[in-house]
């Protein structure tokens, strides 16, 4: 291969791996990394149930865990929810699909997500039992609806930001769950591998922010230009 197209191989290269991490659009960024976990070992708790027998034979012989701590095998946070603080300069689509919270073996399936303000959220009953949905809004944004029938839905839609909205099903007490409304789509909700991506993020400085319902908060102020990728881990833990 002459030098000339062995220089336009690379290049190519080069331009499809910008492409595939999202980073080749104009003044895009890339903002990654791992929530770990440092401290004492936390085993989870199998929930619950009491008096609700028809709640625990949905689950068969694999009863559900309480998901306020949940630490992967590989030493990282699940649950943990990463965000840009500030308002971020751009105009940014709200997206037209909803958001799907589920209630499925009296459980709230995800148990922390997140929505654009202005995005509606609609909330499904999976179980045939009676549920309800109440959010404990600081902002002006409670509510509360009554689920009695399998099947059924409900949607609303949040106008106002709004860090750690909890819901819960008053039918049963153990079902809790968090819902994060933002202004911008520059955040992340941590998985079974711990780790977050947020993309095409504007050159600035910014504040990274972390939240956790039980293993508290934490915040890094990070400066990117265009184009670049960051790492940026957080840890937690229990000391």
């Amino acid at each position: 291969m002459n030098k000339k197209l062995f220089a336009a191989f690379v290049v190519s290269i080069f331009f499809t791996a910008l492409v595939s991490s999202g980073l080749a659009q104009e003044g895009g960024a890339a903002i990654m990394g791992k929530v770990l976990y440092k401290g004492e070992p936390i085993v989870p708790k199998p929930i619950n149930f009491g008096a609700e027998k028809q709640c625990a034979t949905m689950h068969g012989d694999k009863m559900p865990v309480n998901e306020d701590v949940v630490i992967n095998p590989n030493g990282t946070v699940k649950w943990a929810f990463v965000f840009i603080k500030e308002e971020v300069p751009g105009d940014y689509p709200v997206p037209q699909e909803p958001l799907v919270i589920d209630q499925q073996g009296c459980v709230f399936i995800p148990h922390v997500a997140a929505v654009r303000a202005g995005q509606s959220v609609e909330f499904l009953n999976s179980d045939p039992v009676l549920h309800n949905v109440r959010s404990l809004s600081k902002e002006g944004q409670s509510f509360n609806v009554a689920q009695p029938i399998k099947g059924m839905k409900s949607k609303k839609t949040f106008s106002k930001a709004e860090v750690a909205v909890p819901l819960k099903c008053d039918v049963h007490f153990w079902m809790q769950s968090y819902l994060h409304i933002m202004p911008h789509p520059f955040y992340a909700v941590t998985g079974e591998d711990g780790s977050y991506s947020i993309q095409g993020l504007p050159p600035g400085i910014y504040t990274l922010e972390l939240w956790h319902e039980k293993l508290g908060s934490r915040s890094k102020t990070v400066t990117i230009t265009e184009g670049q990728a960051q790492t940026v881990d957080f840890e937690l833990g229990n000391e």
